[in-house]
């Protein structure tokens, strides 16, 4: 066979860069406290948020939790498009999230992951509760969520940026939903952890090592959505509920202050079209 002088021949002979690598090295453990940020273990990020970004789409916020970015996009509600679904008494709700290719270290895959997946499932099931869905009777309502930089709780961030995009849109809402994460490393808990606290292996031999996210209802004071993962005990289980609830009515006046700003920008388009 002819040779292909167009492609860049590599070596005959090649070793695998783990050959040099020491396994019995062990990664040096990070402190917990202080944060690198200098909040205290309770003291969530700052947020910053904007709406009306996505022009073509019916709500949209952009949201910024410490260096974690996210952008949300919501369509609808719409005319259903699959007929054997026409017989629903309320819409039908879809979410849908993703990691940009460039937000975390390893590059993500434009197929949808599981941990993607798994995400966009816990979205929907903490979103439905807020919306008013027996109004939109054979509608569909799709959310589309995109994190753009992940620096840790990009769950939390999701579900905060896909209510204030909900209310943006008009969709008629029982309450908005805000989220908020904790991470527990032992007899320590770190709220709105960041991507270095969330896979800190300072404490793997503690008690309590666990990850947890709630999505809270807060002028209903409800919780709407609850994703707990590792080992917990009783009582720090519930310690740590009652912290990611005061985190979340923390952020609340965020979120409402966004909100604020876009019905203000609003008001002279709707006066002109009257």
């Amino acid at each position: 066979m002819p040779v292909d002088t167009k492609r860049v021949r590599g070596p005959d002979e090649t070793q695998s860069p783990l050959l040099f690598v020491r396994l019995d090295a062990e990664p040096k453990p990070v402190p917990l406290l202080p944060r690198a940020d200098g909040r205290s273990a309770a003291e969530p990020r700052p947020v910053f948020a904007r709406a009306g970004l996505v022009s073509q789409a019916d709500g949209s916020v952009y949201a910024e939790c410490g260096r974690s970015k996210v952008l949300c996009a919501v369509y609808g509600p719409r005319e259903i498009e699959r007929k054997e679904e026409r017989r629903l008494s309320g819409a039908a709700l879809g979410c849908e999230f993703r990691f940009a290719p460039f937000s975390c270290k390893k590059r993500a895959a434009w197929i949808q992951g599981n941990l993607e997946k798994e995400y966009s499932s816990i979205m929907e099931q903490s979103l439905q509760p807020a919306v008013c869905l027996h109004k939109y009777p054979r509608s569909q309502i799709d959310v589309y969520v995109i994190v753009l930089e992940n620096d840790g709780s990009t769950l939390a961030a999701a579900l905060t940026c896909a209510s204030m995009a909900l209310a943006e849109a008009g969709i008629e809402m029982f309450d908005v939903v805000v989220g908020c994460s904790l991470r527990q490393c032992g007899a320590t808990s770190l709220l709105d952890p960041t991507a270095l606290e969330e896979f800190n292996a300072a404490s793997s031999k503690g008690v309590d090592n666990g990850s947890m996210t709630v999505a809270l209802l807060p002028t209903l004071n409800q919780i709407s959505g609850l994703v707990s993962k590792g080992e917990w005990e009783e009582q720090t289980s519930v310690e740590a509920i009652k912290a990611c609830v005061e985190g979340c009515q923390k952020l609340y006046s965020v979120v409402q202050q966004c909100l604020t700003r876009s019905v203000k920008r609003k008001i002279p388009e709707f006066v002109s079209k009257a």
